[in-house]
């Protein structure tokens, strides 16, 4: 491909609003199982496997990052680098971080941007692009991929082509914003106008020459923020004084959409960025009548559906053209053509404040989950897993006591002043404003049930005083 490493830079920070209730801000759509045993995360891993020879590196945000990290220790993937966002700031400076990141670990490099939650069907192809605009790349072109429409998608922004060009590397005459009905209608007869997939690929000392000149405030606040980066574990950490200063933009508004050496290479390879329930629908597979179903489903005269049974059955009957996504906490019913309206569900939940927006009913932590499986008045009721080896933090509440069943496992508790063992069907008590912590010592997860009992039970009732996960 090139004497230049080609090095897989994934973008995993996403707050994943376009696919509730399924993904919700605690965990978006890139850490979902869509369409098989993988979640889109690990296959984009696996993908840039293929092309890349060196390790990748990721960027996600703060609050996903353990949930990054398992998933990349899922695909065996060990030399991985993690970089955190401290906030979000857009493509550009999430971008351009990398590039500062690569160039100080060696001269120069080529970058292949992806988003992490993209289905691509076709790796042979796929990697086929990659080759060619690898080649661009090393010519000096900032190089993107571009999708064929095949419906006048008001969902995408779209890349113009010369329409006299039949190379594999096209230069670009411009990028264009998500268009009304009438105009994806005009671009899509065009013949000229192509999906933009929000990947791209180019050298590093390109990238940050360029950004230079058209984005000299994203660049300035990213070499402060990789210049004071940290180790945090696993984890890097930019600057958060320094990363907040940079302008919240796109890379496509910050830099491609005014340089001169903006060019594409087409991609046919069954791509989706499966950017609503719609798209999800499109790549799954279908019955007799159109119908896509997920779990536990009975679907009965009805055509061009998409059902997704979470815990329970969901039956259906004499439906058309319908989405319906059952979670143990949310149930969403809409039609299919006001798939990409989703998110505006999500906006009223947030200024209703309610907890379905951003959490699942099932909470990941770096430890474990917990479940919420009851509550009332002045109680709750959780169903806790301590993966092996693993320990909440040492910590303190000043409102609630805690009750502690084990199921199954083996907990370690301090409790105040003890220090004891606990295995299934044992229980012990926390009291109000008592210092402790959980351990599982064992070889399997502990599952354990919590009864919280209190005036007040919120979350941020939780005084951290130490912590293996750097939350104290």
């Amino acid at each position: 491909m090139s004497a230049l490493p080609l090095v897989p830079v994934i973008l995993c920070g996403g707050s994943g609003t376009r696919l509730w209730p399924l993904s919700r801000e605690s965990y978006p759509k890139q850490f979902l199982r869509l369409n098989g045993n993988s979640s889109l995360l690990q296959q984009t891993l696996r993908r840039s496997s293929g092309p890349c020879s060196s390790p990748p590196i990721l960027l996600t945000h703060e609050d996903a990052r353990f949930l990054v990290a398992e998933q990349v220790r899922e695909t065996g993937i060990e030399d991985a680098v993690l970089i955190l966002e401290p906030h979000r700031r857009g493509t550009a400076p999430a971008i351009v971080s990398a590039a500062l990141y690569l160039r100080g670990q060696s001269e120069d490099a080529l970058m292949l941007v992806l988003p992490s939650d993209h289905v691509i069907e076709d790796s042979d192809a796929f990697l086929d692009a990659v080759r060619t605009a690898s080649e661009g790349a090393m010519e000096g072109l900032l190089m993107t991929f571009g999708i064929r429409p095949h419906a006048p998608e008001t969902g995408y922004g779209y890349l113009c082509v010369d329409a006299n060009s039949t190379r594999q590397i096209r230069r670009l005459n411009g990028f264009v914003e998500k268009p009304d009905q009438s105009t994806a209608q005009t671009y899509f007869s065009s013949g000229h106008h192509f999906w933009n997939s929000g990947m791209f690929l180019f050298r590093c000392s390109q990238l940050i020459d360029e950004v230079a000149q058209h984005a000299p405030e994203v660049l300035q606040a990213c070499e402060q923020a990789v210049g004071g980066i940290k180790h945090d574990n696993d984890f890097l950490r930019l600057d958060a004084h320094a990363y907040a200063k940079s302008p919240d933009i796109a890379i496509d508004y910050a830099l491609m959409e005014h340089t001169r050496h903006a060019a594409m290479v087409k991609l046919e390879a069954g791509w989706s960025d499966i950017g609503s329930w719609s798209s999800v629908w499109e790549t799954a597979q279908h019955d007799s009548r159109d119908n896509a179903a997920h779990g536990d489903t009975l679907i009965e005269d009805c055509e061009g559906c998409l059902v997704h049974s979470g815990t329970r059955l969901v039956a259906t009957m004499g439906l058309k053209d319908t989405v319906i996504i059952d979670t143990p906490d949310a149930l969403l019913v809409m039609s299919r053509e006001r798939a990409q309206d989703t998110r505006q569900l999500v906006h009223i939940l947030r200024e209703q404040e309610r907890s379905e927006a951003t959490l699942h009913k099932q909470v990941t932590r770096p430890w474990g989950s917990y479940d919420a499986i009851g509550q009332g008045p002045r109680f709750q009721v959780k169903r806790i897993t301590v993966q092996p080896g693993a320990s909440l933090s040492l910590q303190m509440h000043h409102h609630r006591a805690e009750h502690w069943i084990v199921v199954s496992g083996t907990a370690r508790v301090i409790d105040g002043e003890k220090d004891y063992l606990l295995t299934e069907n044992q229980s012990t008590f926390i009291g109000v404003g008592v210092i402790h912590s959980l351990e599982n010592p064992g070889k399997i997860p502990l599952e354990l049930i919590e009864v919280q009992s209190g005036s007040y039970l919120g979350e941020d009732d939780i005084i951290r005083l130490s912590d293996a996960y750097g939350r104290a």
